[in-house]
């Protein structure tokens, strides 16, 4: 109890320093989930209408996966030295398979008998993915959303190993001075936003997925 009470008040103490690396973290792992979204989600549906691209990018995607993400800021530190920046990248690139394969699963999943009735209808390829493909690939979407946002988030703690700023920064000094009030600093609120993460992905996947029940 009294660690939580000494974090309370290194808190309430340093609560300009606190806030500002909120602020760092969620910059952090909000940019690379909108940079890994506008990337990868166009790249996810030409995968699916394109099959010759499939085997190229998802096996490059797929490969990103197994490579740890404290080894990404390992092999960027050298090429972009450190800071935000290298930091923001190593997180971009760690968001990216998620997304684009589920986004390709998503497209793939539609039933082609569909696609067909719609055109049928007279609607042309950019209708046919705004009224149609794009409401039913949504709830997988926006899960691999949710597990790239998750991700980020408790991953974005490793940008202090960078100079990248952020909520790693508390866990880093106190594990360094064996202080572990210090260390609960930034690993409660690192907890506490990654469970958000999950909870709003989840409500939003659930509104999305509508559309399949109808």
């Amino acid at each position: 109890m009294n660690v939580f009470l000494g974090a309370y008040d290194y808190i309430v103490a340093n609560s300009d320093r606190f806030w500002e690396a909120v602020r760092v973290h969620l910059t952090l792992s909000v940019y690379a989930l909108l940079i890994a979204a506008v990337i990868c989600i166009p790249l996810g549906i030409l995968c699916a209408k394109k099959q010759w691209l499939t085997g190229p990018i998802m096996g490059l995607f797929n490969s990103l996966r197994v490579i740890p993400s404290l080894a990404v800021l390992v092999i960027i530190l050298p090429i972009m030295g450190t800071g935000f920046a290298p930091a923001l990248v190593a997180l971009t690139l760690l968001a990216c398979p998620p997304i684009l394969i589920n986004t390709y699963m998503g497209f793939r999943g539609i039933e082609p008998s569909i696609i067909e009735a719609a055109s049928g209808l007279g609607m042309g390829p950019r209708m046919l993915l705004r009224k149609i493909e794009l409401p039913l690939a949504a709830p997988l979407l926006l899960s691999g959303m949710k597990t790239s946002a998750v991700e980020v988030v408790a991953s974005a703690t490793l940008a202090a190993f960078i100079g990248g700023g952020g909520l790693g920064t508390f866990i880093i000094n106190g594990l360094g001075m064996y202080k572990f009030s210090l260390l609960l600093v930034g690993a409660l609120p690192v907890a506490l936003l990654a469970i958000l993460s999950e909870i709003g992905f989840a409500g939003i996947e659930r509104a999305a997925s509508k559309y399949q029940r109808l």
